[in-house]
């Protein structure tokens, strides 16, 4: 008799109690469970060959989102505009966010285009294991996969947005050479948006709730991080509050890189905290990783229940 077949007599014999545990028999033959949790490094080895697999999935759900209406993929550049036009009317000219800000429409389009960016990025991140169920039931894949395949989605509709926005700089400021460190920075932002959206999809997945709350606590992001109007503006000198407030909404990961990437479009009249940039690589770093590890511990309950 085979080695698998002799566990499998054994495993029906300690089934009616006169043999050892099934978790020793396991162990004794070297057996493990089919959808145990690999180890780390195996995971992002699976993740990666399953590259192809989060690519195509990210632009299909892209090109399929604007499918059945008129203007078809033409709502990925004016959905954006549209929302820029109203947030320019409502807080640069209405409530005055524009006042002593210099080329306020790029201000505010660099703003909204990067947080809109990590926002939906977290959103769709915290949706991407309850609202995939089916899938995760019927075929076995990294379930990372997923919240990455979500963050995928949304740099492409990013790449549309940025391509907008530096056709309208180009028409107010003249292009430098800190351009090139445009990638950089959206390559460093990525990876916090992968490791944020990792986290949110192992709380969604638990957390029922999660989705009602996701609205104000995006929104509370959003007013705390600089889109509309100048932190140092604002909060020291406007409200008159002490610096370290000021110092701790930059620290916010939303409002690092926004900051830096106006630095880089308005140079000479954006002037950011010195240690914006190091908040950018530090958040990268610290939320990849953490999210990654955060996400992979829990890879064995998702889809159950």
């Amino acid at each position: 008799m085979s080695q698998p077949e002799s566990a499998v007599a054994d495993a029906q014999a300690g089934g009616l109690g006169t043999q050892e545990p099934l978790a020793a028999l396991a162990k004794r033959y070297g057996l493990r469970r089919a959808i145990a949790r690999p180890r780390f490094h195996v995971y992002l080895r699976q993740l990666w060959e399953r590259r192809h697999f989060m690519l195509t999935y990210a632009t299909s759900r892209n090109v399929s989102k604007y499918s059945s209406s008129a203007l078809g993929q033409l709502w990925q550049v004016l959905t954006p505009l549209l929302n820029a036009a109203i947030y320019f009317v409502m807080f640069g000219l209405i409530l005055g966010g524009a006042h002593g800000i210099e080329n306020y429409p790029v201000f505010l389009l660099t703003g909204m285009f990067v947080f809109t960016y990590t926002q939906r990025s977290v959103t769709a991140g915290a949706k991407s294991i309850s609202g995939n169920l089916s899938l995760i039931r019927a075929l076995h894949f990294p379930r990372a996969a997923l919240p990455l395949a979500y963050t995928i989605q949304e740099l492409q509709q990013l790449a549309i947005s940025m391509g907008v926005l530096l056709l309208i700089v180009v028409w107010t400021e003249p292009p430098t050479l800190l351009w090139l460190l445009i990638p950089v920075v959206l390559a460093l932002q990525s990876m916090f948006n992968v490791g944020a959206s990792l986290v949110m999809a192992r709380v969604g997945s638990n957390m029922r709730d999660m989705n009602q709350l996701l609205p104000f606590i995006m929104r509370t992001w959003l007013y705390a991080s600089g889109v509309f109007f100048s932190i140092q503006d604002k909060v020291v000198g406007g409200a008159r509050l002490p610096q370290w407030v000021a110092n701790v909404m930059y620290l916010n990961p939303a409002a690092s890189y926004i900051e830096v990437m106006r630095d880089i479009l308005l140079r000479d009249k954006h002037d950011p905290p010195a240690f914006a940039m190091a908040g950018c690589v530090f958040w990268a770093v610290f939320a990849l990783g953490f999210g990654f590890w955060y996400f992979w511990r829990a890879e064995e309950r998702y889809g159950r229940g």
